[in-house]
């Protein structure tokens, strides 16, 4: 259990402590704002660093009780937060002691997917980017000899050596284009729009690696935690590998808050639920609760008919959908699973319906 458990700051408070640091920062920069309003700025600072002060003493204190679940890398950004403001205000002149809370950037990426992610996928793609970027310099290099060749008599002061020359190559293959050394003679020009061709394909190929990597991994993710509540139904448990993979790229995941209605009577049904998690509540003369393993919906499915009774969540609930393209499809490949969903379906029927 937290020590100090009223210290905690979860992540979208993270975001805005952060935000406001940030936005004060960068208002204490203005050079013809009033001294009360310097003071409430550099006292909101202080406010937001007594919050990370208070937040770090909490999780230092976690720690120390046994419960390690903040990695060091995030425990290192914490640190980080409290102590450089601490160091500026200490150690560095007064105008620029607000700069250095420009570290609470760190804050909100501190629990973010998204950067082990990113190295996922930069660690994947290591060898096309590697390629990629060797063609880039290849190219840079080739095209900034070719502007000096061409350009150095005409514009020495912009093209009389290759590094010189390599500026402008950058500025065309990047197609920034800043106007600041345009060639002037007609092969300069014509060697201009060649390189400004080349650098958008170029960077159309970072672009597309890193897009094909980012959809790959994060369609990866996606299977394995489809894989695991798949895996947890018990319907499906005595199905062979060929048949799980079937099911798991058909079932869609879905969580639905304690209260919420899945389903209405009366309405068109075009998907059936299994129940990984919680509880749900079928709403019919004598209301009956379905728990993990339970499945519901499929009688619209099967007859076509609309809804015949309200589903809604007891507890927050973990779903999987089937559409009913996808059951045609669990049907020819799984007859056995497709006859126990029809004979619960009819008993159901026969006795109270349910959805």
């Amino acid at each position: 259990m937290s020590v100090l458990p009223v210290l905690r700051i979860y992540a979208p408070l993270n975001a805005v402590l952060a935000a406001t640091g940030l936005v004060a920062v960068a208002a204490l920069t203005t050079p013809d704002m009033s001294g009360r309003s310097r003071l409430a700025l550099a006292a909101v600072l202080a406010v937001i660093w007594g919050v990370y002060l208070l937040e770090l003493a909490e999780k230092l204190l976690r720690r120390r009780a046994g419960d390690v679940r903040d990695r060091t890398p995030a425990i290192a950004i914490d640190v980080v937060a409290v102590l450089v403001p601490l160091a500026a205000f200490l150690l560095v002149g007064t105008p620029d002691r607000s700069l250095y809370c420009a570290v609470w950037l760190l804050k909100p990426l501190r629990d973010s997917t998204f950067f082990p992610l990113l190295g996922r996928i930069l660690t994947n793609e290591a060898r096309n980017l590697i390629g990629v970027a060797t063609v880039f310099g290849i190219v840079l290099f080739g095209v900034a000899l070719a502007a000096y060749m061409i350009e150095r008599d005409v514009q020495p002061q912009k093209f009389g050596s290759i590094p010189q020359a390599m500026w402008w190559a950058v500025v065309t293959l990047s197609t920034t284009g800043y106007g600041d050394a345009i060639p002037e003679s007609f092969a300069g020009r014509v060697l201009a729009g060649a390189v400004m061709m080349s650098g958008i394909g170029i960077f159309a190929l970072w672009a597309g690696i890193l897009a094909t990597g980012f959809y790959q991994e994060v369609r990866r993710e996606d299977f394995v935690r489809n894989w695991q509540l798949v895996a947890a139904v018990p319907l499906f448990q005595k199905l062979g590998p060929a048949t799980l993979v079937e099911i798991v790229r058909a079932l869609r995941p879905r969580i639905v808050p304690a209260g919420a209605v899945i389903c209405r009577k009366g309405e068109t049904g075009d998907q059936m639920f299994f129940v990984v998690e919680g509880r749900v509540s079928v709403a019919t003369p004598n209301p009956v609760e379905l728990g993990p393993g339970a499945f519901f919906g499929e009688m619209a499915l099967i007859t076509g008919e609309p809804r015949s009774a309200t589903v809604s969540a007891t507890t927050v609930v973990s779903l999987l959908s089937l559409h009913s393209a996808d059951f045609q499809m669990l049907c020819s490949s799984s007859p056995e699973i497709a006859e126990i969903i029809r004979k619960t379906a009819l008993e159901r029927r026969g006795a109270a319906p349910k959805g």
